[in-house]
């Protein structure tokens, strides 16, 4: 047990060496994942935004990236998009694995490394979507939320499951407003470099994104939830299937407008968060 005891401890001491020793090139690629996670709400808002004046259609984070390749150099910049993607999944994963932020193994401290993994697991296939765009191939095998659901409804206690991961999905939702409310992203960045008005500006857009963010979540869980209790997988509807019932109610496309901008102001927020915020990896 003592041998094994001190086997246990070196390791711990190798691993954390070997983080310290690449915390530089750690903390670098999530600068540069949060700016392209920014840049892909920014581009499904833009669309959205589009949509609301009826001049495009509504699309989700891969249509959002699809659309990126009808621009000047369009597999240049959708190239960039990915790197900056596998790069903001590898840094989450980072996250939810090493707890490098100390947020504990309590219940509270599990709940958002698990959703930091879970992050970076959707990340890192939007990234291989995007890069199969890239090369102007086909993915293959890959599948819509409705499939999925599905998929999952057939296990054993599927239907049951797919209540818990809408009941979840919607929890995340009303979290979003929560975060929105106590504006306690704040605590993540460096106020002391940013001037009066940057943190102004910053704290607004913070605040609406993440609202804007609780309406969708909102939304993608309800019709989850809603999936499974009537055993219809084609319910399911992801971020793009949230906006499109959106802009279907009354009022639909001011609604639909007023979610866009919001989209827009946290892609703006997460460039904020590239520049100014905390990350101490090792």
């Amino acid at each position: 047990m003592a041998r094994g005891g001190r086997f246990v401890d070196e390791f711990g001491k190798q691993a954390e060496g070997a983080v310290e020793k690449a915390s530089p090139w750690i903390e670098r690629l999530a600068r540069v994942g949060y700016a392209a996670h920014g840049t892909v709400y920014a581009l499904v808002g833009v669309l959205a935004l589009r949509a609301a004046f009826g001049a495009g259609e509504i699309a989700n984070q891969e249509g959002a990236l699809r659309w990126v390749l009808l621009a000047p150099m369009g597999k240049l910049v959708l190239g960039g998009i990915v790197l900056g993607l596998l790069a903001y999944a590898m840094w989450r994963l980072f996250q939810g694995l090493l707890d490098p932020e100390n947020e504990g193994t309590d219940v509270r401290g599990i709940a958002k490394r698990l959703d930091h993994a879970l992050n970076g697991l959707f990340h890192a296939s939007l990234a291989v979507s995007a890069g199969f765009l890239v090369l102007g191939a086909s993915r293959g095998g890959g599948g819509t939320l409705d499939d999925w659901t599905a998929h999952l409804m057939v296990q054993p206690f599927g239907r049951w499951l797919t209540l818990i991961v809408g009941a979840a999905v919607v929890g995340a939702g009303l979290y979003q407003f929560y975060k929105a409310y106590r504006a306690d992203f704040r605590d993540e960045l460096k106020l002391g470099e940013m001037g009066a008005r940057e943190d102004c500006w910053a704290t607004r857009a913070g605040r609406i994104g993440y609202a804007a963010r609780g309406v969708v979540f909102g939304l993608v869980g309800a019709f989850l939830m809603q999936a499974a209790l009537q055993t219809a997988p084609d319910k399911a509807r992801g971020l793009g299937g949230a906006l499109r019932t959106l802009a279907g109610q009354p009022f639909g496309p001011y609604a639909l407008g007023t979610v866009a901008l919001g989209l827009l102001a946290y892609g703006a927020f997460m460039f904020v968060v590239a520049r100014y915020r905390r990350i101490e990896p090792a």
